[in-house]
């Protein structure tokens, strides 16, 4: 397909005008209000028509990271933005460091300087990706609501000459960066009510599937008990309230018991639960999490 024709479909795709839109600067507030209410409502609906593309992905994406891989998104401008997003809360979320991250188009400065040219640097793409020491054992997720990002491209093809596993996100039904991955998901959610305005409905689309991607695989990985987040990292009073929290609601203790446990274990609340749950130190209990692969319900003997 050359360049004339990629446009062409990329705007006819993803940036055409929806006829009930055409005149919302003529519009009260409260109608735009419920038009584009009722415009997202429309997404979760497309995200629903992919669970299947969406679960295949999921599950190869998890065997990778439960491999040792490395999960790594790659995007431009608002995908690069959103993805970026969801890489930086898993830490904090789930104790993970350095193994869910993103690149984006232009480097970091681009995430609050925009930098949208730089999505037609392919080349960019590969020296990112090799400055990261790309591996056979990572994922590498291209996000791009038009599916004909150069830079996204660019950084799937050359993942796969690496041997890493690839998947890509779109908007666009048979996208180009579809064609290249090795697992696509496409959204495709129509027109957005500004034309073109890819921050709108797709970019709600691809947050959601993001957060499926990176929610999921790190339940499969063992990083909750339950529903509860317990590998999250205490880091105020907030959060070291939510584990007491949540050490008193699996354990049985009391506020002083659990408190006094998540301070014995450094505020790790898996750490913490097996102390008072097995009647073991900070050793020992580290131990047993280590042995059980970071499991808490393994380490508990709920599972085996």
């Amino acid at each position: 397909m050359n360049e004339a024709s990629k446009d062409s479909r990329a705007r006819t795709l993803t940036e055409i005008q929806n006829p009930k839109f055409q005149n919302i600067d003529r519009v009260p507030v409260q109608e735009l209000v419920e038009m584009m209410n009722q415009a997202d409502a429309q997404v979760a609906i497309a995200v629903q028509a992919s669970t299947k593309q969406i679960s295949e992905a999921i599950s190869a994406i998890s065997a990778s990271f439960q491999a040792g891989g490395r999960v790594i998104y790659v995007g431009a401008g608002t995908s690069g933005r959103i993805a970026t997003l969801d890489a930086s809360e898993i830490l904090p979320t789930f104790g993970i460091a350095n193994r869910v991250i993103a690149l984006m188009a232009g480097g970091p400065s681009a995430l609050v300087h925009p930098r949208e040219g730089a999505e037609d640097n392919v080349e960019a793409a590969q020296t990112d990706l090799q400055e990261v020491g790309i591996q056979a054992a990572d994922v590498v997720i291209g996000v791009a609501s038009s599916g004909s990002t150069p830079f996204v491209q660019g950084a799937i093809s050359y993942a796969k000459t690496q041997g890493a596993l690839t998947v890509s996100i779109s908007c666009v039904e048979g996208s180009e960066i579809s064609q290249l991955a090795d697992h696509s998901i496409e959204i495709a959610v129509g027109p957005e009510l500004i034309a073109g305005s890819s921050r709108l409905k797709a970019g709600t689309a691809q947050k959601m599937v993001l957060n499926m991607i990176s929610t999921i695989t790190m339940i499969q990985a063992g990083k909750t008990y339950r529903n509860l987040m317990v590998d999250m990292v205490a880091s105020n009073t907030k959060l070291r309230a939510r584990a007491i929290w949540m050490v008193q609601e699996i354990t049985g203790a009391d506020q002083e018991v659990a408190r006094a446990a998540l301070e014995e274990h450094s505020w790790m609340t898996k750490n913490a639960v097996v102390g008072i749950y097995l009647g073991v130190g900070k050793q020992q209990a580290a131990e047993k999490l280590l042995a059980a692969d970071g499991i808490l319900a393994r380490a508990l003997g709920e599972i085996s």
